[in-house]
Order: C-alpha cells, then structure tokens, then sequence
C-alpha cells in the first residue's frame, strides 16, 4: 500500500533513541522528510543523516526550548508528540507532588507547547496529522506508576479534546497506546529484572522465559516489537487514515 507521505514533513519530537527513532525511519522509508527532535546535537544529527532528515534542538519542557524547535522545524504536516519521560523506580510511596508535576509537564504540557506551535499552520493549509504516543497504562493503570499512568491518560483526553477543535479542518488528531513494546531501553530493564529473577544474565539466555512468564496477559503471546507500533503511528500519520479521527488506537498485543 502506498502511503502517499511522499513530499510531507513530519517532526518526531524525542526521536533520537527508542520508538522515537524507529517513527522517524519508517515515515522516511515511506517517504516522509523527517526532523529528527532532541537535545544531544550528535545524536541527533546521527539518526537525521541516517534517514537523510534534518535536526531540531531544543528542551521542550520550556517555552523557549518550544520556541528554538519550532523555528528550526519550520512548517510541519506531521506532528507525532513522542516525547516522554518513565522511571520504573517511581511508585505512589516515593513520587512527590514535585515528580508528578515535572512528568505531567514533559508527559503532556510539551505536546500542547507543540500543537500550539504547528497545529494553526496545519489547518490554514487544510491538511496535517497530530499522533500523541501514549500507553495502555493511561486506561489501564497499575498499582505502581499512579503519575505515568494519569499522564498516558491525559494524552490520550488530549487527542479526542483536539479532535473537536479540528472539526471539518482536514486535519486529524489521535493517540496510539503501546503496550510491552522491545525497545532499548525496555529491553535493559528486563534483563535486571531477569537477572533478580534468575532467569539468566543475558537477553538471549532469558528471552524465553521473559516472553513467556511476562506476557501471560497478552493474547498475542509475546513482546511488541518497536517496528509493530511505528507502522501503525505511520499509517495514521498518511493521508490513508483521513476517516480516524479522536481516538485511540491499542498496539499491545491484546494485553487484558
């Protein structure tokens, strides 16, 4: 299937590592011109050479960070506000109101200082994407990560809140929720884990026993991998997906 992203220019914000940088290679393998969002200059401008993209520097937990990044992006069809932040350390007895309101500004407040940003561009020229990345854990939560959880919900109100806004604009706005999703740095936190456990000290000695003992839940019967979800975060960003509007879409394997 053509994605017809051929000619669009899509920011990725947070995209030089993890799912950030497996969005930004597969909208520039259908076509797409890529700016690579980050802080670290070189890994930036690695990834950007890469998939043959340019670069936009800034801290978008600030209006000035916001201000840098949109002036180096300039006009945008494809916002996906992947930014975020996840310390699995953090539980309702150790996270300060401070902690909930430093993620709920880099969780959610980024992604509004962005649409903010780009989002009138997109409807005077009657066309553009808005993709929040978020996680099942936003209707799903769990008993530990009470702060990413509401934050996951929050984008996920966000995308249908802006919907609204976009009626009749031709431009769409939606969520895509990931579960258990390999990426590198998921990936390390499961070998820790597997190491306590004693399920081996490397990733290939554990991985089947991690697969089968933490997927118990999810019908698929495995581990996402980060190319699953940048595929569907890709077709919503194409013209393709002009009738999904204000929702949001689950890549978690059918976790329950």
């Amino acid at each position: 299937m053509d994605l017809q992203l051929t000619g669009k220019r899509a920011l990725v914000t947070g995209s030089t590592s993890g799912l950030g940088e497996e969005i930004a290679r597969t909208l520039a393998k259908e076509g797409a011109t890529v700016i690579v969002h980050g802080r670290d200059e070189a890994r930036a401008n690695a990834v950007a050479k890469e998939i043959g993209g340019t670069i936009a520097l800034g801290d978008l937990s600030t209006d000035a960070g916001a201000d840098a990044v949109a002036e180096a992006a300039g006009e945008i069809d494809i916002l996906v506000n992947n930014l975020g932040v996840f310390d699995a350390s953090l539980t309702w007895d150790n996270v300060s109101a401070d902690d909930w309101n430093a993620i709920y500004n880099v969780n959610v407040t980024t992604g509004v200082r962005m649409i903010k940003k780009f989002v009138p561009g997109m409807k005077s020229r009657g066309w553009g994407r808005v993709i929040q990345i978020s996680s099942v854990l936003g209707a799903q939560p769990m008993d530990t990560q009470p702060h990413y959880a509401a934050t996951n919900a929050a984008r996920d109100n966000l995308a249908a809140s802006l919907a609204r806004e976009l009626k009749d604009s031709g431009v769409t706005s939606n969520a895509v929720a990931a579960g258990g999703i390999l990426t590198p740095s998921s990936k390390a936190h499961l070998v820790k884990v597997g190491q306590q456990a004693g399920w081996g000290e490397t990733w290939e000695d554990m991985a089947e026993t991690a697969q089968r003992r933490l997927t118990s839940m999810v019908d698929v019967g495995r581990i996402g991998l980060p190319n699953e979800y940048a595929d569907m975060v890709t077709f919503l960003a194409s013209p393709r997906s002009s009738y999904v509007m204000g929702t949001t879409l689950r890549v978690d394997g059918g976790w329950h």
